[in-house]
C-alpha cells in the first residue's frame, strides 16, 4: 500500500545507506533529507500524507541511525554527503528531474546539491533550514543569531559524545526542546530516537557533521571569524529552480535574519510562514507541510 514504509540498502560507492520509502515508484520522486539529531523518520508524517501522489524516499544520512558511520571528521565534509545523495538520486531517477526537500542539516545538503546539480531538480523545498551564505553572515554580524548558534561549539568540542549521551540523552532531548516545542515527542518517539542515537558510532558520526562544517561560530563579543563560505562567489550559491521555503516562526535556533535576504539567491522563491510552529515543523504540522509541497510541485 502507498502508506506503508519500505526499506532498502543502497551502496553509494563509498558507504551503505539505510533508505525508507513510501508510495509508488512510478510516481514523481521526492527525496527527503533529515537533520540533527534526527533520522529518516523526521519526514515520516509528511511522507504518509503525500504517499498517494508521490514516491517518497528518505535516507538515514551518513553517520545516522542504520546508515554507515565512517570514521574521521573528513568523511563528513559536505562534498561526501552530497555525493551520497547524487548516487542515490541517479539510482532512483537518472533521466528525470526530481523534487528535493531538506530540513535543518538536510537543508544544507539540499542547497549544496541544488547549487551543483540544478538540472537534476524540478523543485527545491526547504523546511526550517538556511542558505549557507546567509547563515554565516548572520552568525558573523547578528548578535541574536550569534548567541543562538553557540551550541554548535559545544557539539564540536572533545567529549561531546559522552555529554550528549549521559543520563539517557538528557542534553540531547533538552537541545530538541530548546529549539522549539516538542509536544510531538511522546514515549514511543522518545524510544525510537534513543534507539537511533544509541547505535554504535552514531553519536560521533552525528556530531562530526558539526565538526566538519565550514561554518565559523565566534564566541559572543569576539570579532567575526573567516569562513571558506565567505570566499564563495554569489553566483555559485544561487538556486536556479523553483524554491519553496517553509518556515516555522517560533524557531529558537534559526532566527528571522537568516532568511531575510533569501530572495537575493533564489529569484523563483515562495515563502510560507507558520506562526504556530517552530524548528520541528515537520513533526508539528506534517499535513500542512505536505499540502504546501503538493501545491508547490503541482
Amino acid at each position: 500500500m502507498s502508506g506503508d514504509v519500505r526499506f532498502f540498502r543502497f551502496d553509494t560507492g563509498q558507504i551503505s545507506l539505510n533508505v525508507a520509502e513510501m508510495g509508488d515508484r512510478g510516481k514523481p520522486l521526492i527525496i527527503c533529507l533529515h537533520g540533527f539529531p534526527e533520522y529518516w523518520a523526521a519526514w515520516e508524517g509528511v511522507m504518509r500524507a503525500l504517499a498517494d501522489d508521490f514516491h517518497l524516499v528518505a535516507p538515514d544520512q551518513r553517520g545516522f541511525n542504520l546508515s554507515d558511520k565512517p570514521q574521521g571528521v573528513d568523511a563528513y565534509r559536505s562534498k561526501h554527503i552530497v555525493a551520497d545523495l547524487a548516487a542515490l538520486a541517479d539510482h532512483l531517477s537518472r533521466d528525470r528531474p526530481f523534487v528535493l526537500a531538506g530540513h535543518d542539516w538536510g537543508a544544507s545538503i539540499a542547497y549544496a546539491y541544488a547549487f551543483a546539480h540544478p538540472e537534476r531538480l524540478s523543485h527545491l523545498v526547504i523546511a526550517n533550514g538556511v542558505h549557507p551564505a546567509l547563515f554565516q553572515r548572520a552568525i558573523s554580524h547578528d548578535p541574536e543569531q550569534r548567541k543562538a548558534s553557540q551550541y554548535m561549539n559545544r557539539l564540536r568540542a572533545e567529549g561531546a559524545e559522552l555529554r550528549m549521551a549521559e543520563d539517557d540523552y538528557r542534553r540531547t532531548f533538552n537541545m530538541l526542546s530548546g529549539f522549539s516545542k516538542t509536544a510531538w515527542m511522546n514515549e514511543d518517539e522518545r524510544t525510537r530516537y534513543m534507539e537511533a542515537w544509541s547505535r554504535p558510532g552514531a553519536m560521533t558520526g552525528m556530531l562530526n557533521w558539526y565538526r566538519a562544517s565550514p561554518i565559523a561560530v565566534p564566541a559572543i563579543g569576539q570579532p567575526a571569524a573567516h569562513s571558506p563560505i565567505d570566499d564563495m562567489p554569489d553566483a555559485a550559491m544561487r538556486v536556479r529552480l523553483p524554491h519553496l521555503l517553509l518556515w516555522g516562526e517560533a524557531d529558537e535556533a534559526l532566527r528571522p535574519v537568516t532568511i531575510a535576504d533569501l530572495a537575493d539567491y533564489a529569484p523563483d522563491l515562495i515563502v510560507r510562514r507558520f506562526s504556530d510552529s517552530g524548528h520541528w515543523i515537520l513533526h508539528e504540522r506534517p499535513q500542512a507541510v505536505a499540502s504546501a509541497i503538493r501545491e508547490f510541485v503541482g
